[in-house]
This record gives C-alpha cells, structure tokens and sequence, in this order.
C-alpha cells in the first residue's frame, strides 16, 4: 500500500466513517503522494528556486513508477515544475475519492450511502477489516509512546498527521501527552512534505480570514448607506 493510502485509513473513523480534520485531508493526501516521490528519489525541492509557494519541486530520474497514482503526479510535475506547497493542493485535490475507492477494493473499509431526512445523501466509509490499520497503528505508537526508532515511511506518516493536526483527533484516538505531540512535532520538523503541509494550511486560513474581515466590512459599509 502507499503512504497516501495509510494515511487516509488511519484518518477515518472506524466506527461512524468519517474523516478526522476532513479540511486537512486534500493537504495530507497531497503531502503523502509528493513524500513518497522522494522516498523513491523522483522528486527533489530546489531551495534555491522558492517563491511564495515554497522550494520548487523537479521531477527526477526515469523509468515507470510502481503505481498510477504515483505516475500521474510525477507526470503533472515533469511536465510543469511548482512551489511545493501549490503541488500539494493541485495533487491533492483530485485522490480522495480513488484512494477511498482502493480501500473498499481492499476490502479494508465499505462504502455506506443513506438519505438524511429523504433528501440529502451522505456517504461513510466505515473499517471493514482493521488488521492492517491495527499494525499501523501499532509501529506508530511504538514511535511516539514508547520512543522506539522509525523507519522513513513511519516517520513520513506521523510527519503527516502532525502538520495537519489530524493526530490528536485520530479515532480510535492515540494516546496523547505532551511527550508524545514533542516526538510528533521533531518528525514534521524534519520532513520536508510535511512542514510545507503546515505552511499550505496556515496560507489558506489567512487566505480565508481576509476574505471574511473583507465581506464583512462590505457588509458593514453597504448597512450604513442604507440606513
């Protein structure tokens, strides 16, 4: 299984379906697939070419990639290097619906549709069969609780779920202390995908919050002239 395909098990909640910090999850996602790209060495940042977008991101060495997932991205970057943290979005803006659609092939999570109040239907992904999620969550914690070592992938994972503050809402929940949120923290400091994640979402809160003070001092000068 990908890193993009872990990630995305470990942020659902087994029993209701749904996604923990689900306004994260294009970020997480996106952040997976460009991480797994450098753990195979496709991809490398160019910090002497960053701009608001961060380091530039290249593709790297030749060759298929071992999944479609991967080579689909690794193509949109060769064929238009970006700022890491526009990548993030623009990759992963488009995975959730087929990573969950490889989950339920998996037959690790079902897809559950019903209508709420005979109009709106919603759609949960509940765990099916929770083995693999269960041994994930055993290396993690073996990790932050009992402070053992983790291997790239491990730590690519935990990076993830810190910069987007998804691990602490993680259901079945970890468990949580000050040591462990301080091993999490050195692991998204010290990877690359990870701490652009956190820049990409802390850009688009203020990207947000400047949007809402500017409709509402609209909203407040139009009120005034009208009355």
């Amino acid at each position: 299984m990908l890193i993009v395909e872990d990630l995305m098990l470990l942020m659902l909640d087994d029993e209701k379906g749904t996604v923990a910090r689900a306004g994260a999850l294009n970020y997480s996602l996106g952040g997976a697939v460009l991480v797994e790209l450098a753990l195979l060495g496709r991809i490398e940042a160019d910090e002497d070419r960053a701009g608001l977008n961060g380091p530039e991101v290249l593709a790297v060495g030749d060759g298929p990639l071992p999944d479609p997932l991967l080579q689909s991205a690794y193509d949109e970057i060769a064929q238009k290097p970006q700022g890491i943290q526009a990548l993030i979005l623009s990759i992963g803006a488009g995975l959730q619906e087929p990573v969950l659609d490889r989950l339920v092939e998996r037959g690790l999570i079902r897809r559950e549709s019903k209508r709420v109040l005979g109009v709106f239907r919603t759609t949960t992904w509940p765990a099916e069969d929770t083995r693999h999620e269960a041994e994930l969550r055993r290396v993690i914690g073996a990790v932050l609780v009992d402070g053992e070592s983790p291997d790239a992938r491990t730590a690519a994972m935990i990076a993830l779920l810190s910069s987007s503050g998804t691990l602490p809402a993680l259901r079945p929940a970890f468990p949580w202390s000050d040591e462990v949120r301080r091993r999490a923290k050195e692991l998204e400091d010290g990877n690359w995908g990870a701490t652009a994640v956190t820049t990409a979402m802390a850009r688009n809160a203020a990207r947000i919050a400047a949007t809402a003070a500017t409709s509402a001092a609209v909203s407040v000068a139009v009120f005034t002239a009208i009355t």
